[in-house]
């Protein structure tokens, strides 16, 4: 019986495998891990949202909490996120329609750089803002 388990552990511990990945398993891992982090962030979201009806003193608490250097960095990290999860989505959308099919890795490095340049700009907004 351990021996019919087996293929499954050894096909599950390949996909944190790194060697020899290519580039379309690198964008699926993306995809898959910032959609994971952007429904995590949803739920704290609501958690957070949640303490409105406490008042202006844990709202204000949580404001002056929100705005120390860790949780603009949580930001950054929010944006980059998004970015790469809604860039990627709209590659894997275009390719679906059949557009860019076989430019689909040119296409995956345009949008991450699109997704840096982004990013970059964010980042100095919520810093320096």
């Amino acid at each position: 019986m351990a021996s019919l388990n087996y293929p499954r552990v050894r096909r599950a511990g390949r996909w944190f495998d790194l060697r020899r990945r290519r580039m379309g398993m690198w964008a699926y891992a993306l995809n898959r891990i910032t959609g994971i982090g952007l429904v995590v962030y949803l739920y704290l979201h609501l958690v957070i949202l949640s303490q409105l009806p406490g008042g202006p003193g844990s709202w204000n608490a949580f404001v002056a909490l929100a705005r120390s250097p860790f949780f603009l960095t949580l930001d950054v990290v929010l944006i980059a996120g998004i970015l790469i999860h809604g860039l990627n989505g709209l590659r894997i959308a275009l390719t679906g329609f059949g557009i860019g099919v076989k430019a689909h890795k040119i296409l995956f490095g345009i949008v991450m750089f699109i997704a840096v340049i982004a990013l970059g700009v964010a980042a100095v907004l919520i810093y320096g803002g």
